[in-house]
């Protein structure tokens, strides 16, 4: 990142800050009220924004409504058929995450995400859990930044492109495998140190570079 990028970002950030630094609030304030039926609807809808983003993924959820529950893999396919691209493979792993959760760990899903101690731990749960289907990484970053977790790269498209742009990576090929995510999230920690801003007012920063608003 060249001097010149580095003042113009500060400068975005400057006049993005109070609503990035507010959207971080809304984060964590979610988090304390939510129950464990909210909490898997957030987990729901990064299984289904994976691959489509989340304005269909907020469609998809719309019109699944009361059945994320309780509905059967066919209640779910046929709500989301028309919406979703991939609603077969949305609608399986859903389910089977839903009753993973169930058996595992009586649905209690609150408790879950706050036991763990480690950051690294809390993704890798839900990252690369069998029982937990449709997240990898990006979205298991997502899923727990959308709860106020700090500390989580979301290497979408988006901030790929920002990432290229700036010359902090080399490319903009999603990093498929763990220690690639974790060297392009380690590169992305190291320019919030540049900047002066944590990795989690970064994220937003670049995601809105692109999208012109700050993600909710």
């Amino acid at each position: 990142m060249t001097e010149e990028e580095r003042l113009e970002l500060l400068e975005l950030y400057e006049l993005k800050k109070e609503e990035i630094q507010d959207r971080l609030l809304e984060f964590k304030q979610a988090f304390r009220e939510a129950d464990d039926r909210q909490i898997f609807r957030e987990l729901s809808f990064c299984i289904l924004s994976s691959g489509i983003g989340p304005k269909i993924a907020g469609q998809c959820m719309s019109a699944i409504g009361e059945k994320l529950v309780d509905g059967e893999e066919d209640e779910l396919l046929e709500r989301i058929g028309a919406i979703h691209k991939y609603a077969e493979n949305a609608s399986r792993y859903i389910v089977f995450t839903r009753e993973y959760l169930r058996e595992e760990h009586g649905f209690l899903l609150k408790s879950l995400v706050s036991s763990f101690e480690d950051r690294v731990e809390r993704r890798d749960f839900f990252a690369k859990n069998p029982g937990i289907k449709g997240l990898g990484y990006m979205q298991a970053s997502h899923f727990l930044r959308n709860l106020g977790f700090s500390g989580y790269a979301i290497l979408d498209r988006n901030n790929l492109a920002s990432l290229f742009e700036l010359g902090i990576i080399g490319e903009t090929k999603y990093p498929l495998t763990k220690k690639r995510y974790l060297e392009t999230e380690n590169l992305m920690t190291e320019a919030s140190r540049e900047l002066g801003i944590s990795l989690d007012e970064l994220d937003l920063l670049l995601w809105s570079r692109k999208r012109k608003y700050v993600p909710r």
